[in-house]
């Protein structure tokens, strides 16, 4: 049996590739998250809870799923000094990791990027820590996510609204990222590229774009947008003047690209995943209060952290490469995503 383990694995991405893992594979999935920010994943695993021992709990009858409550960083830095660690703490007998996906960072959506960006700035810690770990035990794959942020912002301006290429990262040429964000994930893209040619690492980086998703929280604009037309909110509330854009692409699209990429691409290299189209918030208003059925007026909240103007990719690299496009449309994504809100929201 291969075994996987998933850092952040109860945040959005983590636990959507926790269930697509399980769903498609025999494989035994270890997902580790000190649930700061994720929700446990007895309130969002559709398999039971088989037994618990501390803070591990075993979900299934196959006991294929564990999940660790702990730091991630606190996790690799025992794995670092012992690798019989996992076994010593929690009967675990792994001498090998599959794959290794690295989700666990600090970001809590733009507010939290402006507002605090030196608590954002401890992803430096978890990453140096990841990286080291990776390079003493070898691991068969390894899947860092970086992120759009990592972009220069001088690309991603009203004077300058440009499709991303990854070649816009260029280490001998840098440019400045957004914010402390964007600062850690291009030095982990540095050291993912450090891991692959002086480690041997197989590694494989993604920039994803705007993800979004039926179970993703409030805290992200997409669900937060789909519950204020769920509820008919008017005037609609926009964060800045609306007019600025993002990418959005939803999380299906985002696992089917990063599973296939890491069967191809091993050296560090990373790509971009968006569906390569800019949608301003003013634009995904107007599909969400077409499927709620409504028309308002939308009040701009000025005082409000917005970010870069625009943001959005050139995905030729990627079909080039892989031979992949995104699949769900915007339309389909947003109403499922609308869909979903609306059942929780009005679940009694």
């Amino acid at each position: 049996m291969k075994n996987h383990l998933i850092s952040g694995g109860c945040g959005f991405v983590g636990r959507n590739m926790v269930k697509r893992l399980y769903r498609t594979t025999k494989d035994r999935i270890v997902f580790v998250d000190n649930l700061s920010v994720g929700t446990d994943p007895e309130t969002w695993l559709d398999v039971p809870l088989n037994r618990t021992s501390g803070d591990m709990k075993v979900f299934g009858s196959d006991e294929r799923l564990i999940f660790i409550k702990a730091d991630f960083q606190e996790v690799v830095r025992n794995l670092t000094r012992d690798t019989l660690w996992m076994k010593t703490n929690y009967g675990l007998d792994i001498d090998q990791w599959s794959d290794v996906f690295h989700f666990a960072a600090i970001v809590g959506g733009r507010a939290m990027i402006d507002g605090d960006p030196m608590k954002v700035a401890l992803d430096l810690a978890i990453d140096a820590e990841f990286f080291l770990w990776i390079t003493r035990v070898k691991p068969a794959r390894v899947l860092y996510p970086s992120s759009s942020a990592a972009y220069p912002v001088s690309k991603q301006t009203v004077e300058n609204t440009i499709q991303l290429r990854e070649s816009d990262i260029d280490f001998s040429n840098m440019g400045q990222p957004d914010m402390t964000y964007g600062w850690t994930k291009l030095t982990g893209e540095f050291l993912a590229k450090i891991a692959a040619s002086h480690y041997g690492v197989h590694i494989t980086c993604i920039r994803p774009f705007s993800g979004y998703g039926e179970d993703q929280d409030y805290s992200y604009p997409v669900p937060s947008l789909a519950r204020r037309a769920v509820l008919r909110e008017s005037p609609f509330e926009v964060w800045g003047t609306g007019h600025q854009g993002r990418d959005f692409v939803h999380i299906d699209d985002v696992l089917d690209c990063t599973l296939l990429a890491m069967d191809h691409i091993h050296d560090g290299t990373a790509i971009n995943i968006g569906m390569g189209r800019l949608t301003s918030f003013r634009d995904l208003i107007g599909i969400f209060c077409k499927i709620a059925g409504y028309e308002t007026e939308i009040k701009c909240l000025l005082d409000k952290p917005v970010g870069v103007h625009s943001r959005y990719c050139n995905m030729d690299f990627v079909y080039k490469t892989l031979g992949w496009k995104a699949k769900i449309s915007l339309e389909e994504g947003m109403q499922r995503v609308y869909d979903a809100v609306y059942a929780r929201e009005f679940k009694n």
